[in-house]
């Protein structure tokens, strides 16, 4: 069961903004890397399926250039799985990948809550960077209770949202609405490398924690 299911927002507007939006490329490309690496395999899915919209393209980044280019990645992300055809049993993970896109369409979504729930108490990984955590504050467990509740997490903090200039136009701001769920929130500095682990549960601050994300995802899966 060496394989993860990768979530990448299907929303692509920015608020009222005029902006567009939709996942970011280094949350998905630098834990495929390490995935790859350790001989792991990949499955994109989307709340909407087909071809979901990307944002923060820096093909300067080598390892986001091997990502887009790599011939079966390409395929699956022009056609992603719509939430209900996941065969869950089929994962050893699942991992929410950034971008501001999931601030939209990932809270709300009981599909969505209620894979992350099965996959948790199923003791399987969840996973998820930067603004991924936007799926995880409102997911319940069987028992009722929030799972992040008590749980120690970290994502894009408030500060960092504050610093380009996107406080105002987000729905909400995740580190408020994670703590506001009692979880155990770990603030690093900004855009410092910066992942939590807490069981089966692992969680990047920003997209310079990405690649350490996919490392630690990497070993969960292996060990």
């Amino acid at each position: 069961m060496k394989k993860v299911i990768f979530i990448l927002s299907s929303w692509d507007k920015f608020g009222d903004t005029g902006e567009k939006t939709g996942w970011w490329m280094s949350e998905a490309a630098h834990p495929w890397k390490k995935l790859k690496e350790a001989g792991i395999a990949v499955d994109f899915a989307s709340p909407q399926g087909g071809e979901p919209p990307v944002t923060g393209v820096d093909m300067k980044d080598p390892v986001n250039t091997e990502f887009m280019n790599d011939p079966e990645v390409s395929a699956k992300l022009k056609d992603t799985y719509l939430l209900s055809a996941i065969r869950k049993e089929e994962y050893a993970a699942i991992h929410l990948v950034g971008g501001h896109g999931a601030c939209w369409d990932f809270p709300d979504n009981r599909e969505l809550q209620d894979l992350i729930a099965w996959f948790f108490e199923n003791g399987r990984i969840v996973s998820a960077v930067c603004h991924g955590p936007s799926g995880l504050f409102n997911v319940r467990l069987s028992n009722g209770e929030y799972l992040i509740k008590g749980r120690r997490l970290t994502g894009f903090s408030d500060n960092e949202e504050c610093e380009i200039r996107k406080c105002y136009d987000v729905p909400f701001l995740l580190q408020e609405q994670l703590m506001l769920k009692e979880c155990n929130y770990i603030l690093k500095e900004n855009w410092h490398d910066h992942i939590e682990m807490d069981g089966n549960l692992i969680t990047g601050q920003n997209p310079q924690s990405a690649m350490s994300l996919g490392v630690e995802l990497a070993k969960m899966i292996k060990a």
